[in-house]
């Protein structure tokens, strides 16, 4: 369903090791809202919920609440490193459209609800 990249995988690694709380994990989720009509969500979590997808991503335990699944499969979470800085990025096949900041997305079936206020 989802797909961590190597140098992405690594960070959140070092970041995991950093909390440390060996029952955290990554979540990755999409709500209503942003630029484009959905927005991803990605951060640590310790408890999983009702209906959550569990994954293993090479070794790394993820989490994907059941509404969110329908919008992430095949997602590609990346790191990229640049100049100045690095971040993570996002490339979801599902999105039709995306903003420019790359955080929010629609898809061809659902457009969910876009935010009046830029990224």
């Amino acid at each position: 369903m989802i797909t961590i990249t190597e140098l992405a995988g690594e960070k959140l690694g070092e970041m995991l090791a950093a909390e440390e709380n060996d029952q955290m994990f990554l979540r990755v989720g999409v709500k209503e809202g942003g630029c484009s009509g959905f927005s991803y969500g990605m951060g640590f979590d310790d408890e999983e919920q009702e209906g959550d997808t569990l994954l293993d991503v090479n070794g790394l335990k993820v989490a994907v609440d059941a509404e969110s699944s329908k919008y992430l499969r095949g997602l590609v979470i990346d790191y990229k490193e640049a100049a100045m800085s690095g971040g993570f990025t996002i490339e979801n096949p599902n999105a039709t459209a995306t903003c420019g900041c790359g955080s929010s997305f629609r898809t061809a079936t659902a457009a969910g609800n876009p935010a009046a206020d830029p990224c």
